[in-house]
């Protein structure tokens, strides 16, 4: 495989995209979710064999539940492609406009960002996901799916193809490196001749590469250990609630529960209660030494080591800390990597306010569940990943967020004097 043709294949792509219009990138749209309609038995076959050879290799559980296609879920990844059909395409939009003294009208305009390269693991979604928010804003992209996704993502992938050609737009508008070689990747890490941003979706180690190896910027998201701090003025009842969705609903996801800091005051009450509810639920606790002797019947319960607190757990396991107050709660996200999706659960209007303040984190709740944290939640369609940077975009990246803008500046003849 020639990563040098294909972007070369790619940019030639971007150049029609940017061109052409909101009914043609729609168009191309249903079509894809049309096929995956029609296409339906295929890909589950596909992804069938990718969950035999992953539970033949050993994969979790939870990383199993990550690669699983099912009929539902392969229904929701159509709904979501019509849903960001209905969204307002950013392209073209006006940011801001001013009129200068000369008679210039100068405005910021909203374009493309050009060539997106994504490497991503295992979710087969993640492939039209990013293909529909790409073509909608008017993007040509480069998509590496891991190892264990093999055979879901090429079906994907010729799903985007057909419908792509069905349209009239480029089908190198959505390309697919097949090729499973990992020095493929760090060869895309260096394509900036063609590639204008890259995003990684996995684990530390692949952000961490990408950042070191990579000559094209890159858009860091997806990884960060998720806090829910209960306060000492919280609903105990209603916060356990929201505690079991956050662990619980889908405890594979990254924007899924991983410590549980409790004020000392109502550690007591709480703690009791949670060994309770997570008993029910097969979550195992992992707690520092406060905690311990308020969760002794916890099944499976183990005192923390010293990287538990900086574990993704990806899986029915929750650490748990007492803490004094929300500032040693802040402190310890900070040491711990709260960059991601994170809580306060209070009935406290300053503890909210410092906590909202002083958490790093990309999006943050006061009351609300971590598992919030995405596109389709958020109301922006699909997303390409959840930003934890502090430039350009932070969050679930949807269409805006895939878009870069130029200034325009119009008049009637005007010469600089």
């Amino acid at each position: 495989m020639s990563l040098e043709t294909l972007g070369q294949a790619a940019r030639g792509a971007a150049y029609q995209l940017a061109t052409i219009s909101t009914a043609q990138k729609n168009q191309a749209l249903l079509a894809i979710a049309s096929e995956l309609e029609a296409r339906q038995s295929t890909i589950l076959a596909a992804n069938a064999k990718d969950i035999a050879a992953g539970r033949e290799a050993g994969l979790s559980e939870a990383m199993l539940d990550r690669l699983l296609l099912t009929p539902e879920r392969l229904a929701g990844i159509a709904n979501d492609v019509r849903k960001v059909v209905s969204l307002d395409d950013p392209v073209g939009a006006e940011l801001d406009s001013r009129m200068l003294e000369n008679g210039l009208r100068l405005s910021r305009r909203r374009v493309p960002i050009g060539v997106i390269g994504v490497i991503y693991e295992a979710r087969p979604n993640v492939t039209i996901d990013i293909a529909a928010l790409c073509l909608k804003t008017g993007n040509a992209s480069i998509l590496r799916g891991g190892r264990e996704t093999f055979h879901s993502n090429l079906e994907l992938v010729k799903v985007i193809q057909a419908a792509l050609a069905s349209a009239g737009l480029p089908i190198a508008a959505v390309q697919y490196i097949d090729n499973p070689d990992r020095a493929l990747v760090a060869e895309l890490l260096r394509l900036d001749r063609y590639v204008d941003m890259i995003i990684p979706r996995g684990g530390a180690g692949l952000h961490k590469m990408c950042k070191e190896n990579s000559s094209i910027p890159v858009i860091i998201g997806g990884f960060g250990i998720s806090h829910v701090f209960v306060d000492a003025s919280a609903d105990l009842t209603r916060s356990l609630a929201v505690i079991d969705n956050a662990k619980v609903q889908r405890p594979s996801a990254c924007n899924a529960l991983d410590t549980l800091l409790v004020h000392e005051a109502i550690a007591a009450d709480l703690l009791p209660q949670l060994v309770l509810r997570m008993n029910e639920q097969g979550v195992s606790l992992v707690a520092d030494a406060t905690a311990m002797g308020l969760l002794a019947d916890a099944d499976g319960l183990r005192e923390a080591g010293a990287e538990d607190f900086d574990t993704e757990w990806l899986s029915l396991t929750l650490g748990v800390k007492v803490v004094a107050d929300v500032h040693e709660a802040l402190a310890h996200m900070r040491e711990h990597n709260a960059s991601h999706s994170d809580a306060i659960l209070t009935n406290d209007l300053y503890n909210a306010e410092c906590f909202i303040n002083g958490a790093g984190s990309a999006a943050v709740y006061v009351n609300a569940s971590t598992r919030f944290t995405d596109g389709a939640q958020f109301g922006l369609g699909a997303e390409v990943a959840v930003s934890t940077q502090m430039l350009h975009a932070r969050g679930p990246m949807g269409l805006a967020e895939l878009t870069s803008y130029k200034w325009v500046g119009q008049a009637d003849y005007l010469s600089r004097p």
